[in-house]
């Protein structure tokens, strides 16, 4: 995959840029806190994975949101699941949620970005996630989010919200797909692009735009998007 991202982004892009990275639920498997270790900075200065955190680019915020705590059905599975630095859970989201809607509301940016593991919207296997559709939706509307990206399906697909303009991108391709299973129906009218396929998506923003482009394995265009300020 490496390789094929070369053929399409200045050469200079993948070993310059930051590692901005948000765990997902497999990173709660195992030891989560290795990942969180000021270690690994010392070792590659571009890896850069807090639980929530926020990376700020002049007229553009990304907002890194530890969604994985949301999920409920998680903390049944007691010996599969490490909780360190979560629980209580109850005060850990509230406390999320809390600085999360106070840097939304505060940010001067012109473009503001979230990105979480899981989605909120989503025709693949998964679905939606219920516990982000009740906490997080409403806050994204609120401060009028244009855009939030995230994995855990294994498909490419695009979804845009009704009411308030939000565009759901999953970019979930990176390993295993085709898992052949969707709820087209059910969001069949805000559906804009499904791919149930490897790959991958780019996000170029300028002050009064922003393109995206998904992408399969092979560096073909699949669906493109286009904002505008």
């Amino acid at each position: 995959m490496i390789l094929l991202l070369q053929n399409h982004l200045p050469k200079y892009t993948l070993q310059e840029a930051s590692k901005d990275l948000v765990l997902g639920n497999h990173d709660y498997h195992g030891n989560t806190e290795a990942q969180l270790n000021p270690a690994l900075k010392r070792r590659d200065r571009r890896w850069n994975c807090h639980r929530s955190y926020i990376v700020r680019a002049g007229f553009l915020d990304i907002f890194f949101i530890d969604t994985t705590p949301f999920v409920t059905k998680y903390f049944a599975k007691v010996n599969k699941f490490n909780w360190r630095g979560i629980l209580p859970r109850d005060r850990y989201l509230s406390n999320l949620l809390r600085d999360f809607k106070t840097s939304l509301r505060t940010s001067k940016a012109t473009w503001k970005i979230v990105v979480g593991h899981h989605p909120v919207r989503s025709i693949g296997a998964r679905g939606d996630t219920p516990e982000l559709l009740q906490l997080l939706l409403p806050i994204l509307q609120a401060n009028k989010v244009p855009i939030y990206i995230n994995g855990h399906d294994h498909c490419l697909e695009h979804i845009n919200n009704t009411g308030v303009p939000i565009e759901f991108l999953t970019s979930g391709g990176g390993s295993r797909a085709w898992s052949n299973v969707s709820h087209r129906e059910r969001l069949k009218n805000n559906l804009k692009f499904y791919y149930d396929g490897q790959g991958f998506i780019s996000v170029q923003v300028t002050r009064r735009a922003a393109n995206i482009v998904f992408y399969d394995v092979y560096g073909k265009q699949l669906h493109t998007i286009n904002l505008k300020k």
